[in-house]
């Protein structure tokens, strides 16, 4: 099952120069990158790639929030000012789309077969603190919700990619016109056949 699914590093990745490191990991896998490019994202971009009207991603973000806060014993009414799901995941939606415009992204597309769960499963569990060693969030990261939430911050987590079929439906064309998507063969293509 040949799929395509949306990467892009985050300002923080690239500024440390991680980009070669990390698109390598999907290549050696044989993942095929088919798009990409350096761009600085204007507020437009960031609002349609994180809109405001995904509820059910915000009140998600919310969630994980309220879980993460739970487990620590820290009063979320204390540190965000509410314990509302869907408000904090609207705090959290605005902070992710203030980063991601605040320096240079690498966006690109990659394919290749069950590339969506191949690819998140390179990239290690969205919270740096419960990513494995291995994972690029788990080797190069070290953030937590509680440490960003109390500077009023996204995670530092490197690294943004699709979650399913429909989310890489919905933000490639986001990044990428049809045009700027290339379509070549791969050695590995072959065997896989």
């Amino acid at each position: 099952m040949k799929e395509q699914t949306l990467v892009i590093l985050k300002p923080d990745a690239v500024a440390r120069g991680l980009i070669g490191e990390i698109t390598a990991r999907f290549e050696k896998v044989g993942l095929k990158l088919v798009a990409a490019k350096l761009v600085h994202a204007n507020r437009e971009l960031a609002d349609k790639h994180y809109p405001v009207t995904r509820d059910e991603f915000i009140r998600g973000m919310g969630n994980k929030t309220v879980e993460n806060y739970q487990k620590l014993g820290v009063d979320l009414r204390k540190e965000l000012g509410s314990d509302d799901p869907l408000e904090i995941g609207k705090m959290i939606r605005e902070w992710l789309a203030d980063m991601i415009t605040s320096g240079p992204v690498f966006a690109f597309v990659l394919e290749g077969p069950h590339a969506i769960e191949l690819v998140r499963k390179i990239c290690g569990h969205t919270l740096p603190l419960m990513a494995n060693p291995g994972t690029i969030r788990g080797d190069f990261s070290f953030d937590s919700s509680y440490l960003a939430n109390t500077a009023k911050r996204p995670i530092k987590n490197l690294i943004h990619a699709s979650g399913t079929e429909e989310e890489a439906a919905y933000e490639i064309p986001l990044w990428f016109s049809k045009e700027e998507i290339v379509s070549y063969p791969r050695v590995e293509e072959a065997v896989m056949e």
